[in-house]
């Protein structure tokens, strides 16, 4: 699934893993989302990601936080 979502190349930002198809840094949602920023906001902002791909995101963080 992470494959499906995020992408890192040395071509693109430097290889910062960023939301795969677009140069938006999957660090951007975190930093939105810790500051209480929406994730319709985020996507507002960031028109070239999905929202399915951002909540796909979301869902994939919170199982790797349960698997802790």
């Amino acid at each position: 699934m992470k494959t499906n979502i995020i992408q890192s190349s040395r071509h693109i930002l430097g290889g910062v893993p960023v939301f795969k198809g677009t140069r938006v840094p999957i660090q951007t949602l975190i930093d939105y989302l810790e500051t209480g920023q929406t994730l319709d906001i985020f996507l507002k902002d960031f028109p070239t990601v999905p929202k399915e791909k951002a909540v796909q995101l979301l869902e994939l963080a919170k199982h790797e936080l349960m698997a802790v």
